[in-house]
């Protein structure tokens, strides 16, 4: 099987992760704390789920960490929209 570093869904991750981080840069420093975090921790631990999940070598347990990286992108998901909805993003 290959490295998690070889999967395009793990990269694509990492580039959702680095753009989330980048956005939310940009969000009141009255949200530090509360909408940045989470988004923030919700998209790092999409890659990082991808990541342990196919580092277990056993398709079961790799099945399982992507329902949890899958469960932090619905996540990441609401929070984006949140902001759209709190005028932080457009």
């Amino acid at each position: 099987m290959k490295s998690f570093r070889d999967l395009e869904v793990w990269k694509m991750s990492m580039d959702l992760a680095a753009e989330v981080y980048e956005m939310t840069s940009s969000f009141p420093q009255s949200e530090l704390y509360g909408l940045v975090s989470q988004m923030r921790r919700a998209a790092v631990s999409i890659p990082s789920n991808i990541a342990e999940g196919q580092g277990r070598k056993n398709a079961k347990e790799f099945c399982q960490f992507l329902h949890i990286a899958k469960g932090s992108l619905a996540e990441l998901d609401t929070q984006l929209e949140l902001s759209r909805r709190f005028g932080f993003l457009t």
